[in-house]
């Protein structure tokens, strides 16, 4: 008998609970299976996750085959059909060490091949809380998890649920444990992050918790958060960006286009001009702000103007780190019922933003050379900075530590110590 073998696709999320489904699976003595947690965000990622079931069925032709994630949660009939998979289960099950006992002690007999559940009617976080998992130098949090929101292209909310907040108190613990082990750096994930706490008595907001982490946890060097709503950042956010040297210098912004009828067919809460404010505004509170963003090309009804918008954007809000996202259908979704993009332009226009992410990528690298920059290593010859920018070295360095370095050059996409 052998251990399972896991296959996380999407999302860091996926991957945090990929993390704990190991722990739970390994607690219920689950044996010979492959377990895959699917994606759901394009109708691409569905595809690509059929393929990586057929491949590893090949490679595993004996061992039993679990399906799992946001698209066994919104298509779990397309995984139940295949003939390669043994089981479909939920967000919600997954999460639960009773499913995985049920699985490791009669994978077919009593338990059924489907268990999906009504993931709306979940209210609570899963309480899976793990230690860290990637590198030694960081570890990721899950504070939030749904999402309340119900963007036209948008899938994720029928994967996902609506939006649940894990505890301040217990977050704090979490990365207290954390901090003991060794780690440098704690980034906070969910889904919609700036949703955190509206669930929680009080409905604090996600800077009250940055604030409050800070404060009880001194010994932790670098908190990070990850993918944020700009229109939902709130005062105490604002502040911690302003006053926290240890809140890092760099956010990933949800901005998804730039042009104002888009913005409004994809029912987002926000518009251009308020995605520019909010890079102003933080950028003058802490000059060394750096901005990552999702930004789909094609998006339907979408004519070349309104894609210039996007262009433009990228500049007006001076965006470094672009995830461009070509705009494929999610059936079940609204856009999927609108006027189409053809498919060349989409193509096209997602390799225009990404040249264009590739040049301010450039423009950022080369400002650094000569600064100085503590960099938290990842690898014996590779770390990054406070901005997320990448640093190889040529001397090796111990993984983990925080290196404080002068940026001699510049090589390829990451710059040189």
């Amino acid at each position: 008998m052998s251990a399972p073998v896991f296959s996380t696709m999407g999302c860091r999320l996926n991957a945090y609970e990929t993390e704990a489904m190991k722990e739970l699976a390994e607690q219920a003595g689950l044996q010979n299976a492959v377990v895959v947690n699917t994606c759901a965000v394009t109708a691409e990622a569905v595809r690509k996750a059929r393929q990586d079931i057929r491949k590893l069925r090949k490679a595993h032709p004996e061992a039993r085959l679990i399906v799992t994630g946001c698209a066994a949660q919104t298509e779990p009939e397309t995984f139940n059909a295949m003939p390669e998979v043994d089981a479909v289960i939920g967000n919600t099950e997954k999460m639960q060490g009773a499913t995985w006992q049920g699985m490791a002690a009669d994978f077919i007999g009593e338990t059924e091949t489907v268990q999906v559940d009504d993931i709306m009617s979940v209210t609570e976080t899963a309480g899976h809380l793990i230690d860290g998992f990637g590198t030694r130098s960081r570890a990721y949090v899950q504070v939030q998890n749904g999402c309340d929101h119900r963007c036209t292209f948008c899938i994720i909310p029928y994967g996902r649920g609506n939006s649940r907040s894990v505890p301040a108190g217990v977050v704090v613990d979490q990365i207290k444990r954390l901090v003991d082990k060794g780690f440098n750096e704690v980034v906070l994930t969910g889904v919609d992050l700036t949703s955190w706490g509206a669930d929680l008595p009080a409905t604090p907001k996600l800077g009250d918790l940055v604030m409050r982490i800070l404060r009880l946890v001194p010994d932790l060097p670098r908190l990070r958060i990850s993918s944020i709503d700009s229109i939902e950042v709130d005062e105490s956010l604002m502040q911690a960006i302003a006053t926290e040297p240890r809140l890092m210098p760099h956010l990933h912004l949800s901005l998804q286009h730039g042009d104002d009828m888009i913005l409004k067919r994809m029912k987002r809460r926000h518009l251009r001009d308020d995605a520019i404010r909010f890079a102003q505004e933080a950028r003058a509170l802490r000059p060394d702000m750096t901005f990552g963003a999702d930004i789909i090309a094609g998006f339907p009804t979408e004519t070349e103007a309104m894609f210039e918008n996007s262009m433009k954007l990228v500049e007006e809000c001076d965006l470094t780190w672009l995830h461009v996202f070509p705009y494929s259908a999610r059936p079940g979704t609204p856009a999927a019922r609108m006027p189409a993009v053809n498919g060349a332009a989409i193509k096209t226009r997602a390799a225009r933003l990404r040249a264009a992410g590739e040049r301010q990528v450039q423009r950022h690298l080369e400002a650094q050379v000569g600064r100085t920059h503590d960099v938290l290593m990842e690898n014996p010859h590779m770390g990054r900075t406070a901005q997320f920018t990448e640093v190889s070295f040529a001397a090796s360095q111990v993984e983990g530590d925080i290196v404080r370095t002068e940026i001699t050059g510049i090589s390829g996409a990451q710059l040189t110590a």
